[in-house]
């Protein structure tokens, strides 16, 4: 079978391992120099950063699976994180060391920063959504749901916003309540383990993507870096891939792009119109990365700690992976920080930092990475299309894709391996 991947981030390098593994050798064409997509290493300095922190669960199980099936070292690649919700000097919530969902519910209960009716009220939500198996009749707004159930300004502040924006990337407003708790399901009440927090010890594209292409060229695959693709065209029974140098010509081809890039991609195939419609219409939000390093440590009180108003969370990356004097920030979602320049953006954050933390060392340098479209906006009732196309041979992958989670790396692995399924159903 002659396959193409179209993208080798995570979703595309998932769907090119998955049909390695059976033994069909592929080519992926990627247009960066740098494997990952959405989340590669970028460089700065000598100094392996990610253009987005991104975080996986414990229930990541596909993306944990084929992380343990390439990475040279999987034991190390990645730090573990106890569920520790830890909002500095203000909220803390930290799961008990029992099987679920009892490890939650003592958790909620015992929560400090919030008061008692509060934290009951907690219990009787988490209680009630469990009842339901977290399926709503009809999808509404987190802000919605959160109201319904009487939740406490103190959870809504602390706890559910912040979740909310991390998981969905989008405001409580307008994000999925469905999506929500499809997220709380399996990250809260499938196991004790499944809501670990996992940041990778090196970067994001030595997590999986770099040594995903090591893994398929070994088993007779291609990888093409800085190949970037402008169209697909049907012809003949076949996929061409359009490029600005020739064509490639594919019996299969699995697009694994970001969704806006995809819309443009897959303009020249009628069949597909309505996939397209439905990725013209996608909103998006911004993840902004902040990265400081500084002349001496800085220690955080736990590796990962939210603080401030603006900076949701603040990662320790010597106590992560290694970086002696580096602290990596993240604010998530839109803002007023969309409209700074990344000067002051660096500033504000490190004025939120000596706030919560005291006086801090000289600043050598700072890096401010933006995607303007880290994910699309996961709001109510919004309509995502699935892997499997009108096109027999003309597959969809990525964190876009229909499914039950918002923007994160496991759906976009998930959406990889169906996308390569689909492909060896018609072996």
């Amino acid at each position: 079978m002659n396959i193409a991947v179209i993208g080798g981030g995570y979703a595309g390098m998932a769907a090119a391992v998955t049909l390695a593994d059976a033994g069909v050798p592929v080519t992926v064409y990627e247009a960066a120099r740098e494997l990952g997509g959405r989340a590669r290493r970028v460089v700065v300095n000598e100094v392996a950063l990610d253009n987005g922190l991104h975080i996986l669960l414990g229930a990541y199980n596909d993306t944990l699976r084929l992380i343990r099936a390439v990475h040279p070292c999987p034991d190390d690649a990645l730090t573990r994180l106890p569920l520790d919700w830890h909002v500095h000097r203000r909220f803390r919530l930290k799961a008990a060391p029992l099987p679920a969902p009892l490890h939650l519910a003592i958790g909620l209960v015992t929560a400090s920063g919030a008061p008692v009716r509060e934290r009951l009220a907690a219990v009787r939500f988490a209680h009630a959504m469990r009842a339901q198996r977290y399926v709503l009749d009809e999808d509404t707004t987190v802000a919605q749901l959160l109201s319904k159930h009487d939740q406490g300004p103190a959870f809504i502040r602390y706890l559910w916003t912040p979740l909310c924006i991390a998981a969905l990337n989008t405001p409580p407003a307008r994000a999925s309540a469905q999506v929500f708790l499809n997220v709380l399901r399996d990250g809260l009440d499938s196991g004790r383990t499944a809501g670990e927090m996992l940041l990778a010890s090196s970067d994001l594209s030595s997590l999986f993507p770099i040594p995903a292409a090591e893994y398929v060229c070994a088993r007779g695959g291609t990888v093409h870096m800085s190949h970037s693709i402008d169209a697909l065209i049907a012809d003949g029974g076949d996929v061409v891939l359009q490029t600005h140098s020739g064509t490639h010509r594919h019996a299969h081809a699995i697009c694994a792009v970001s969704p806006h890039r995809a819309a443009a991609l897959l303009q020249k195939l009628p069949p597909l119109e309505h996939a397209v419609a439905m990725l013209e219409g996608f909103r998006y939000q911004p993840i902004y990365s902040v990265y400081l390093q500084f002349a001496a440590p800085v220690r955080l009180p736990t590796p990962m700690l939210a603080i401030g108003e603006s900076v949701r969370w603040l990662f320790d990356r010597e106590a992560i992976c290694g970086q002696r004097g580096m602290l990596a920030a993240v604010i998530s979602a839109e803002g007023v920080h969309e409209q700074m320049t990344n000067d002051e953006l660096a500033t504000l954050v490190m004025e939120e930092i000596s706030a919560e933390l005291g006086p801090l060392p000289q600043l050598v340098w700072h890096r401010v990475i933006a995607e303007k479209r880290a994910t699309f906006e996961c709001s109510t009732g919004l309509e995502r299309p699935p892997t499997r196309t009108p096109m027999s041979n003309v597959h969809l992958a990525g964190d876009y894709t229909a499914g039950d989670y918002p923007a994160t790396l496991e759906s976009a692995v998930r959406s990889g391996i169906a996308a390569a399924r689909q492909v060896l159903e018609q072996r």
